[in-house]
């Protein structure tokens, strides 16, 4: 498996279609995908299990073990400290091509946002607001393993706010960051309405059936 060189100037967009180029073997695991991804640590190791979330692309019964992971990465974000990964869920192999089409199109959506990432309102890039971002990137992890995945958004808008917040940390923008806490508030609104509806039509039903 080959390490990418790290480069702090290095475009994510590049840094996925580098990784895409890499894989060269019929299925790779989780523990492979980290061990490419190399220096440039466990945020871009997150902003990949957020990828599939974001494009037209299927890959069926990873919001939970994929979820599961950015909340261990989140609790080592809290507490800044390296996280400890599930061996199990490290272990789990996805088909190359599968994983390959996923980092392109990830390449390609990132693209769009390269060239306006830049550092910027550092005041958000301190420990403590770190510290907050491990909080939600756990809070929205979970709400990502909720099995909602056939109702509109409830991945997709969890996924983006763990990519904004991991970008805004990983480049030290903080308009990235407070962009990925408004879309968090907009995704917690989104998810309690959900619940509400949920309550008011459980207790439709339990009315009808006495």
């Amino acid at each position: 498996m080959v390490v990418l060189p790290h480069s702090e100037q290095q475009k994510l967009s590049g840094i996925l279609q580098l990784m895409a180029d890499s894989i060269g073997a019929e299925t790779i695991s989780l523990r492979d995908l980290l061990a490419l991804v190399g220096e440039q640590g466990m945020l871009l190791f997150c902003i990949l299990l957020t990828v599939p979330f974001l494009l037209p692309v299927s890959i069926p019964g990873i919001s939970t073990p994929f979820g599961l992971l950015i909340v261990f990465i989140g609790v080592g974000v809290l507490l800044n400290k390296g996280p400890i990964l599930p061996a199990r869920l490290m272990e789990r192999r996805f088909a190359a091509e599968q994983i390959k089409i996923i980092l392109r199109k990830g390449a390609s959506l990132l693209t769009r946002v390269d060239h306006v990432i830049q550092p910027r309102l550092l005041l958000l890039s301190t420990p403590r607001v770190h510290r907050c971002n491990g909080v939600v990137l756990i809070l929205v992890a979970v709400l990502l393993m909720l099995p909602f995945g056939a109702i509109p958004f409830t991945n997709t808008l969890p996924a983006w706010v763990i990519l904004l917040i991991c970008i805004g940390m990983l480049q030290r923008d903080g308009v990235f960051v407070a962009l990925g806490y408004l879309l968090a508030i907009v995704t917690l609104a989104w998810f309690s309405f959900l619940g509400i509806g949920l309550v008011v039509a459980g207790q439709s039903i339990s009315d009808n059936l006495w």
